[in-house]
């Protein structure tokens, strides 16, 4: 049943009900080579994130907070949870610092919602590796889908779209694994739509809830997929109803539910999702890698009076403004969406990964020197969303400019990350969370070799372990 102009409810299938019937009878056998190439190498990024963050603060006072023992795994960690809390804790890992996927041309993360929760299925209910990777396809490309619904406006509306979209693309990816039938994954659909949470209120202090977003929609899409699985009744008309959560969730009415389940099965929007090579926000990145580039001519930081960039208006409000709080952030979490900072870290030391980012990073005189120089200055022909572009003009002591310009997000479409690139990323979050050389080629090998095994809950096995961790 479909809302018409009116508000009204018009007979027809819900479209819950039409993209129940497409996923309900996907089959690996035709999903194209290059999607399941993607959601194989967000299960390479996800896996090592998981490790890198494993001893951090917030990891920690998860687990602490978590008393559900069981035979899940929560990846670089020993003690077993039950299903539910290794996606949440999975999940939370994979997003704690911002280095993980995202859409390109849209402000959402992708597989740290759904990889967590379609591998806590697997490993809890013993599916094959097969489908696994189908439900970790399905579930990534129903997050682009779903997320093209109303573009921008959930973050407008003061949510955060992780935790909207998420939780409806987790109850996807797990019900296609465990196999759910067109009843059941409408019944979960419905389900998770009141699932759904996430404020935007962390922008004031940068508290953790951010972090625990993803998480959260993994554990929810996991729990609305068995409540639909047993037969809890779910509302059909959870997408297109009067009260449906795109509306409720973004304050407007949806433009358009059509692209959702235009080509579906056919056209694989999740080819656009790209990946991070730095640590921070993306619409940084470019900007980033102006100033490596900058870096590269030998010029030392006193010898630069100031920078311009030259920047969309919509990057202002987010990632320059308040500019004296960008220019001093509190803290190294508050420094990932700080493009004064991202850019003067990177240029002094030549990268802005995980180490770039601490506590005491972000208290660099040096850094937040060299962050004071910068400015900005809108540029109305700026194509972002579309595309993001990175630009600087340096002015020099000698009198000297140099400019510098980056046409597009390296790791997105236009650039994309190669595999051996993503492999090299893996290793380093490894290292950086103590994980030894052999625990990260296991945990590597279980990742490329994911449709092989024929049943997670042995596949898992032992891929939780990571020296240290208790």
């Amino acid at each position: 049943m479909l809302e018409n102009d009116t508000g009204s409810i018009a007979p027809g299938a819900a479209l819950a009900e039409r993209i129940a019937d497409v996923l309900a009878v996907l089959r690996l056998d035709n999903i194209p080579m290059e999607a399941r190439e993607i959601a194989v190498n967000d299960l390479i990024d996800m896996a090592g994130l998981c490790v890198a963050t494993r001893d951090a603060d917030y990891i920690r006072v998860l687990i602490e907070a978590s008393d559900d023992a069981g035979k899940c795994t929560a990846i670089g960690h020993a003690r077993g949870f039950d299903a539910a809390t290794a996606a949440l804790i999975n999940g939370t890992a994979t997003h704690g610092e911002d280095f993980d996927d995202t859409l390109e041309g849209a402000p959402i993360r992708v597989g740290a919602m759904v990889l967590p929760a379609v591998l806590a299925a697997a490993q809890r209910f013993e599916r094959s590796g097969a489908d696994t990777l189908k439900g970790i396809v399905a579930g990534l490309e129903m997050v682009c889908r779903f997320n093209t619904i109303v573009p921008g406006a959930i973050h407008k509306a003061g949510f955060h779209p992780v935790g909207i979209i998420g939780a409806l693309g987790a109850t996807a990816g797990v019900g296609v694994t465990l196999g759910l039938d067109r009843k059941q994954l409408t019944d979960a659909f419905g389900i998770a739509g009141s699932f759904a949470s996430g404020i935007g209120e962390f922008l004031t202090e940068g508290a953790w809830t951010k972090r625990l977003h993803p998480g959260w929609a993994a554990q929810s899409g996991y729990r609305a997929a068995l409540l639909g699985r047993a037969g809890f009744f779910g509302p059909r008309t959870v997408f297109d109803g009067p009260r449906n959560v795109f509306k409720v969730f973004s304050q407007s009415a949806p433009a358009d539910r059509h692209a959702v389940i235009a080509g579906l099965g056919e056209k694989w929007l999740m080819q656009a999702i790209a990946f991070k090579p730095y640590a921070c926000g993306t619409m940084i990145h470019p900007f980033i890698d102006c100033m490596l580039r900058l870096r590269e001519t030998g010029i030392d930081a006193d010898s630069i009076v100031s920078i311009e960039s030259e920047t969309s208006e919509g990057l202002v409000d987010r990632l320059w403004e308040p500019l004296a709080a960008k220019y001093r952030p509190p803290s190294g979490y508050a420094a990932k969406f700080s493009m004064p900072f991202c850019m003067a870290v990177a240029f002094l030391e030549g990268d802005a990964g995980l180490e770039q980012f601490s506590d005491a990073k972000a208290a660099d005189s040096r850094v937040l020197e060299l962050a004071g120089k910068i400015r900005y200055v809108i540029d109305s022909a700026n194509e972002y969303p579309k595309n993001y572009t990175g630009h600087i003009r340096a002015s020099l002591r000698d009198g000297t400019e140099i400019e510098f310009r980056q046409p597009h997000f390296r790791g997105g479409v236009r650039e994309p990350l190669t595999r051996d690139q993503l492999i090299g990323k893996f290793r380093g979050n490894i290292a950086h969370g103590r994980g030894s050389i052999e625990y990260g080629q296991a945990l590597l090998d279980f990742c490329l070799n994911i449709a092989k095994h024929k049943d997670l809950s042995v596949g898992l096995a032992g891929i939780g372990l990571c020296g240290e961790s208790a």
